[in-house]
């Protein structure tokens, strides 16, 4: 198995590729020290398994996996985070508690190995994990977006709306625009309810970009923002809107 080290401590890293010799069919191809990195990497080598550490500074492991439209196998590297263990344990997915033994990480290891003889897609598994998170109130700080061809990290609070371009989810910060390989109803899963508003089908905004609210055609809305972009508000959704904003 072809695999990446994803770890910002340098000797988290060095630690893991100690463990890992002698370990039979791994092959160690790289190691990325953050999240946008380790994006880039995983899309250039293709690996068969990541160890990917959860707490990273810049974008952590959850971010990591939200940018990736098919993610390889992957074993969560965690110093603490007892929410994330659980929602590992009920999701049947893999993880290793800092500090780890050996033994520990080789039957990690075995475990991914038989997800991959078994020919599991592991992509789909996923899925129920990211719901987890996000009904224990964990919602994404930081957001992957694609610029050209770098990773570009955004604060949430950065976004002021997100919306659907040619079937393609685009964030949207002033005058940018970023493609995004989520789509508009997983972002909505793992967003701030209290922040991010569905206003349409086709577009999530951050409330506190919301500047106007203004009457259209057949009681539908239109929401003018604080970047002077408008944004469709659906008659279902105006009055969800109502309620939050009292008008």
């Amino acid at each position: 198995m072809r695999t990446l080290i994803v770890d910002d401590e340098v000797p988290a890293r060095d630690r893991l590729k100690r463990l890992l010799v002698g370990i039979t069919g791994i092959e160690l191809v790289g190691e990325a020290v953050n999240g946008p990195e380790a994006i880039e990497m995983i899309e250039a080598l293709s690996p068969d398994l990541l160890l990917l550490d959860i707490q990273m500074p810049s974008l952590d492991g959850f971010g990591v996996i939200e940018a990736l439209e098919n993610p390889p196998p992957i074993i969560f590297v965690t110093a603490y985070d007892e929410y994330a263990i659980h929602a590992f344990e009920v999701n049947a997915l893999d993880y290793l508690l800092k500090p780890f033994s050996r033994a520990r990480l080789e039957k990690a290891i075995h475990r991914a190995q038989d997800t991959l003889t078994e020919g599991q897609a592991f992509a789909t598994r996923l899925g129920p994990l990211l719901e987890s998170l996000a009904a224990q109130g964990r919602y994404l700080t930081r957001l992957a977006v694609r610029d050209h061809d770098r990773i570009r990290v955004l604060d949430a609070n950065q976004v002021d709306w997100i919306g659907v371009e040619d079937e393609q989810a685009t964030v949207h910060v002033g005058d940018a625009a970023y493609p995004v390989r989520r789509t508009l109803a997983a972002l909505a899963s793992r967003l701030d309810p209290t922040v991010f508003f569905r206003a349409h089908r086709s577009a999530i905004v951050n409330l506190n970009r919301v500047q106007e609210v203004i009457p259209w055609f057949k009681g539908s809305h239109k929401l003018r923002l604080t970047t002077g972009a408008e944004v469709d508000l659906s008659r279902a959704q105006a009055r969800a809107l109502r309620k939050i904003l009292g008008w």
